[in-house]
């Protein structure tokens, strides 16, 4: 461990023998067994590449509200496109972040006998006056889909399975990338930035504009700050990897605490997750793992599935109640009544 709260770990070992790679697995193995959060370094990426971001960041934010709404994800029945301050809910509470939603670009699927989980697959948004927005989002997907393979690798051989088994079973990514502004707030105490959850998915990358904090993880019953670290990512599981591995692989909860006035933060996750229609089966832990897990804990309103579809759906309807009742009112309705 270091000085900081959450563990570092530097991906670019994987590239250096054998020995220097198995020291990478092992680390990996220990900081999402005990945490299910680390700091990862040695990426690739250039700070070049995260300059960039941020400045597009900060003019699509600082466009106005008539472009940004243009492209507002009320339009969008795939819940894609610009949220405004106040627009996203976690565990039923009001976020304080405007974002804008970038999922895989795709034909939406017409097929009324399609699964529900399929009316997440359609087109992005893009604003008309920011066209490098685009570029700039795609570059950072091609450059984090890299790294989150490599990871799922790794992880797949600390744990015992074939290199490939996180391919074999993922199919193409449900990807989905996230620009966040959290703007500043003038009340005393903390606000909700973004509530405590959990993430749905597999596995998430989330870059911090530099010097800014807010985000904070819960370990041992207590709320710590994971300050960013310069040329790092912050990396956490989600709650399927914690069901793949039967709670041997711990799923962790984070909020992120609003900045104060006249302060903001940007703040990009990136989610890596399995095709919507694909199920990860549990991994045959070695005896010496399966003896460390601790099972999947099910909250029956937050019911964990199996297929990442229904977990992708269940959030998102959740999350954007706005979306939810403008298209999926007879969605709504079947769950209220099951």
């Amino acid at each position: 461990m270091s000085e900081l709260n959450l563990p570092i770990l530097d991906l670019s070992l994987l590239d250096q023998g054998e020995e220097a790679a198995e020291s990478f697995r092992d680390q990996l193995r220990a900081a999402t067994h005990d945490v299910g959060f680390f700091y990862l370094t040695g990426t690739g990426g250039t700070p070049e590449l995260e300059e960039r971001l941020l400045r597009t960041a900060h003019a699509f934010f600082a466009l106005p509200e008539e472009d940004k709404l243009s492209i507002e994800n009320v339009s969008s029945p795939h819940f894609r496109g610009y949220t405004r301050v106040g627009g996203e809910r976690t565990q039923g509470k009001v976020d304080w972040r405007e974002q804008i939603d970038i999922g895989p670009e795709r034909a939406a699927i017409t097929d009324p006998e399609a699964p529900d989980y399929t009316r997440l697959i359609g087109p992005n948004l893009w604003p008309e006056a920011l066209p490098e927005l685009k570029d700039i989002a795609q570059e950072w997907q091609d450059h984090l889909t890299g790294v989150a393979r490599k990871l799922l690798r790794a992880w797949a051989l600390a744990l015992g399975a074939p290199e490939d088994y996180f391919d074999s079973h993922f199919g193409d990514p449900a990807t989905l990338l996230k620009i966040v502004r959290y703007p500043g707030k003038e009340d005393p105490t903390p606000q909700q930035g973004v509530g405590a959850h959990k993430d749905s998915g597999v596995l998430t990358l989330l870059w911090v504009e530099p010097g800014k904090g807010g985000l904070q993880v819960r370990r041992d019953g207590q709320w710590v700050d994971a300050p960013p670290v310069p040329g790092a990512f912050v990396v956490n599981i989600g709650e399927m990897l914690e069901y793949a591995t039967d709670g041997y692989l711990i799923a962790t909860d984070h909020r992120v605490i609003s900045p104060k006035y006249p302060d903001e933060r940007i703040s990009v996750p990136f989610f890596f997750n399995p095709a919507l229609d694909r199920s990860l089966p549990l991994i045959e832990l070695p005896a010496e793992l399966a003896a460390q897990a601790r099972g999947v804990t099910q909250d029956p309103t937050n019911p964990i599935y199996a297929a990442y579809g229904e977990n992708a759906l269940k959030s998102r309807l959740r999350a954007h109640p706005d979306v939810a009742e403008r298209w999926h009112a007879d969605l709504l309705a079947a769950r209220a009544s099951s």
